[in-house]
């Protein structure tokens, strides 16, 4: 006798895999109830809704890692001095990867996933993890806010979803990469590898001077 939590469980792995895999928009429930082997009234019984069990598969590892994001980003807060961008964008690691420990390639999947409630227009999942974790993600822009105080609020939000864009392109094409990094370099790469290299780059875009247009204008006009 297959348990109520158990199959609830086989719809999110099926689910997540599928999500992952073909994103929200083009996976259907009738897809996920054949991977799962249920009916689509177990679906409807156990979530209610495709938009519910989008929000419960991430749910997963939002409950795991947002804690521990707080926490961190507190404690950063409390400090006296100034806290540096690669400070606050460090705290994202170790909590990342331990979403290893939720499911193999946990890490992975959680930020494929997270990437895809903003390729496919999930304004749904946003306002989930605003209702849920707002509180969690002011915390994080804040401490960007201080580290960066030349940055506007407009241009904060505009390089965070461009390092989001990275992070998701990177970890949706990491074992090309890992591929191409032993061929080419005689490297071997895992996610924390990845993660670690991530940092450094991204705190120099996040913290880039600003290029105003009549810059840029200059900068056109010398490669001509």
């Amino acid at each position: 006798m297959v348990s109520r939590q158990q199959t609830q469980q086989k719809i999110m792995d099926a689910a997540e895999s599928l999500f992952a895999e073909t994103g929200f928009n083009d996976t259907s429930l009738r897809q996920i109830t054949s991977q799962a082997d249920v009916n689509l009234a177990a679906v409807n019984y156990h979530f209610g809704s495709k938009k519910a069990l989008i929000q419960a598969v991430l749910q997963r590892y939002l409950q795991v890692v947002m804690p521990r994001l707080n926490d961190e980003f507190e404690q950063l807060l409390a400090r006296q001095s100034a806290t540096q961008l690669m400070d606050v964008l460090a705290v994202f690691v170790r909590p990342l990867l331990e979403l290893n420990q939720v499911k193999p390639q946990g890490t992975t999947l959680f930020l494929q996933l997270l990437g895809r409630g903003y390729t496919d227009a999930q304004g749904h999942l946003r306002r989930f993890i605003s209702q849920h974790y707002g509180s969690v993600l002011n915390k994080f822009v804040l401490l960007v806010q201080q580290s960066c105080p030349r940055l506007d609020a407009a241009e904060i939000f505009w390089r965070l979803h461009f390092s989001l864009g990275t992070i998701v392109f990177t970890m949706a094409s990491s074992e090309a990469l890992f591929d191409i990094a032993e061929a080419d370099f005689h490297e071997q790469s895992d996610i924390e590898s990845v993660i670690r290299r991530l940092l450094p780059y991204l705190t120099a875009g996040i913290s880039a001077d600003i290029i105003r247009p009549e810059q840029l204008d200059t900068l056109t006009d010398a490669s001509n």
